[in-house]
C-alpha cells in the first residue's frame, strides 16, 4: 500500500499519513505557545507603543501650542520694542534739532555780539584816523603843492609840526 497521500510520485510534496499527524501536531502547538504567550506579549507591546505614540504625539502637540505662544508674547514684546525705539530716535531727533536751533541762536547772537563790537572798534578807528588825518591835511596840502610848483612855499612851519618828508 502507498502510504503517500496522492497515488503518484511527486517526491517530498506528496506526504504520508504520519507525516500530515506529525505536522499537524507541530503546528497545533506551535499555535497554542503563540496564541497564549507570544501574541498577548507582541499585542501588550504594540499597545504600549501606541500609547506612547499617541502620548509624545499629544504632549509635542501641546509643547508646540506652548512655543507658540511663547512666539507670540516674544514678537508682542519685540514690537512694542521697535515701537519704543522708534519713540526714543524721534525724540533724540527732535532734542538734536532743539540743541542745533538753540546753538544756531546762540551763534546767531554771538556773530551779532562780535559783527556790533567790530562796527564800533571799526568806527572808532575811523574817527581816530581821520582825526589824524584832518591835523595833517594841510601839511600835505602844502607839501604836494610845493611839488607842483617846484618851489617852498612856506619858509618854516608855522604852528611847530614837522613837515611830512619828501619823496
Amino acid at each position: 500500500m502507498n502510504e503517500n497521500l496522492l497515488p503518484f510520485d511527486i517526491g517530498p510534496l506528496n506526504p504520508s499519513g504520519y507525516q500530515i499527524l506529525v505536522g499537524l501536531l507541530s503546528f497545533a502547538i506551535v499555535y497554542v505557545l503563540l496564541a497564549r504567550w507570544v501574541l498577548p506579549r507582541a499585542a501588550d507591546i504594540i499597545s504600549r507603543r501606541e500609547q506612547a505614540t499617541h502620548g509624545v504625539a499629544a504632549e509635542a502637540e501641546r509643547v508646540r501650542a506652548e512655543a507658540e505662544e511663547v512666539r507670540a508674547e516674544r514678537d508682542a514684546i519685540l514690537a512694542e520694542a521697535r515701537h519704543e525705539a522708534a519713540r526714543t530716535r524721534q525724540k533724540a531727533h527732535e532734542d538734536g534739532l532743539a540743541l542745533i536751533d538753540a546753538a544756531r541762536a546762540e551763534g546767531q547772537r554771538e556773530r551779532a555780539r562780535i559783527l556790533a563790537e567790530g562796527a564800533v572798534e571799526i568806527e572808532a578807528a575811523r574817527a581816530v584816523a581821520e582825526a589824524e588825518l584832518r591835523a595833517d591835511v594841510d601839511l600835505w596840502g602844502l607839501a604836494m603843492a610845493e611839488r607842483v610848483v617846484g618851489e617852498a612855499l612856506v619858509t618854516g612851519p608855522t604852528d611847530g609840526d614837522a613837515r611830512p618828508p619828501r619823496h
